[in-house]
């Protein structure tokens, strides 16, 4: 059974090109549908925290300076998804800090990413969006404290993921729902969802027979 890290970043903006850096981390460990595991920390990155961005997550400069060095809590995150394929909320976002952020700490940054919210656009057009708060009360999904703190972000994407796993099964009757699996369906259109869905079982079906 593949075990997926569930990641989630607080920063000080939206890109790490523009100058912008992670102040804190989290990451869920799932192995199947259950979480396993957990690693969350802040982070100083040597950059001060805009009023806006401090309101908007509740992490201020003192809490920052504080915390550990980015380049120790990013070997540290590093270690602990210990290169296990990962899924975020939005991940294109997060995929780019934790490249950005591993890149500074001298440690790879391969790991493939599923996304969440693609994910759920090409699964469940009735939603009434895609921000990951609207999608936990489409689901009935459990809150897990306060919105845009990495770990509560974390669990949430990781409830998502869950759930999208399993409407794989009862949905579509994929009985495990690889990893590759999620990542072709993100990359592919609402339309093609069931034709790729249906290789992948075939897929699976021919694998299992010569074994």
């Amino acid at each position: 059974m593949t075990t997926v890290a569930v990641i989630d970043f607080e920063t000080t903006g939206l890109s790490p090109s523009m100058g912008d850096r992670a102040t804190e981390i989290a990451v869920v460990l799932m192995e199947g549908d259950q979480v396993v595991d957990r690693f969350q920390s802040l982070m100083n990155a040597g950059v001060r925290i805009s009023a806006f961005i401090e309101a908007y997550t509740g992490i201020s400069n003192a809490m920052i300076a504080a915390a550990p060095p980015a380049q120790t809590v990013m070997a540290d995150a590093s270690r602990f998804v210990a290169g296990r394929p990962m899924a975020a909320h939005n991940a294109s976002f997060d995929r780019r800090f934790w490249r950005a952020e591993l890149e500074r700490a001298d440690r790879p940054a391969e790991e493939p990413f599923a996304c969440t919210m693609l994910l759920s656009r090409r699964l469940y057009p009735q939603a009434p969006n895609y921000r990951l708060g609207s999608l936990a009360a489409f689901h009935a999904l459990p809150s897990s404290g306060r919105a845009h703190r990495a770990l509560a972000d974390a669990e949430v994407a990781a409830a998502l993921l869950g759930q999208i796993r399993n409407d794989l099964r009862s949905r579509f009757g994929v009985p495990e729902p690889r990893h590759e699996l999620l990542m072709k369906l993100q990359a592919c259109t609402r339309k093609a969802v069931p034709r790729a869905i249906e290789q992948a079982k075939l897929s699976d079906s021919g694998a299992s027979t010569k074994r």
